[in-house]
């Protein structure tokens, strides 16, 4: 593969489901681990990481609305499960040996640092993963829209997007034989198509700051430091596709 853009910073989101493994709720500390292998091959080869990680694998507030939860209490509730998550990244982290911070937009000193910008970009700076829980501190808002406002407000050269297949493709891979995984997308395709890369404010929050979205497989040993060196498998969005 020709050698694409190399990434420095980046901020890599994490569905909650993505650290469920194989169970159907919760958290499974083999597939945390995994992960946190992987991003510490990233750290380890000199790239600066910030992650954001959903809570759907505890609780989604959307639903929870759905079934008669007030909106606004049911998706604190989310938020309260995105800690949950951060802190068993944290953990998986420092048992190897990184040094890792979680910052909550909710405050919460017993667990974890309130979250405060210049402090995050020093963490970054001094080779520590930052752990970015709550999502916004706000209601309404997904973690995606987390997600794209922590990468603006890094200077992320990327938000990354760590899913269960290497890129983005014209159908569901896994059902359609014939599915085309594309290199390249242009943010609006995404959002004419609505190809659900990402929610519709994450992605135009990334379109007008110019942040690139790359999606790739989280699942692929090493892969995460490749991407970001810019040879491994992946679909990034962009302006200039």
């Amino acid at each position: 593969m020709t050698a694409r853009r190399r990434f420095n910073r980046v901020l890599l989101k994490l569905s909650g489901e993505s650290l469920m493994g194989t169970g159907q709720y919760g958290i499974d500390p083999a597939t945390v681990e995994r992960i946190a292998i992987e991003v510490k091959l990233a750290r380890d080869a000199g790239f600066q990481i910030c992650l954001v990680v959903g809570g759907g694998n505890i609780f989604r507030g959307l639903a929870a609305a759905a079934k008669g939860f007030d909106r606004a209490s049911a998706d604190y509730m989310g938020m309260l499960a995105t800690v949950m998550n951060a802190l068993a990244v944290q953990n998986a982290l420092e048992h190897m040996g990184v040094e890792t911070r979680v910052q909550s937009a909710i405050p919460m000193s017993s667990v974890c640092e309130p979250y405060i910008r210049r402090r995050a970009v020093r963490h970054m700076e001094k080779g520590r993963i930052v752990i970015f829980a709550a999502g916004t501190g706000n209601p309404f808002f997904t973690t995606d829209t987390a997600a794209a406002l922590r990468a603006a407000e890094m200077g992320c050269d990327a938000l990354l997007k760590g899913t269960q297949v290497d890129g983005v493709y014209t159908a569901d891979p896994k059902k359609d034989p014939n599915a085309v995984r594309y290199e390249t997308l242009s943010f609006n395709k995404v959002l004419a198509d609505n190809l659900q890369v990402l929610d519709a404010s994450a992605v135009a929050l990334c379109r007008d700051n110019s942040i690139p979205i790359v999606v790739f497989s989280i699942h692929e040993h090493g892969n995460l430091a490749r991407v970001l060196e810019g040879t491994g498998t992946a679909t990034i969005i962009s302006n200039d596709a």
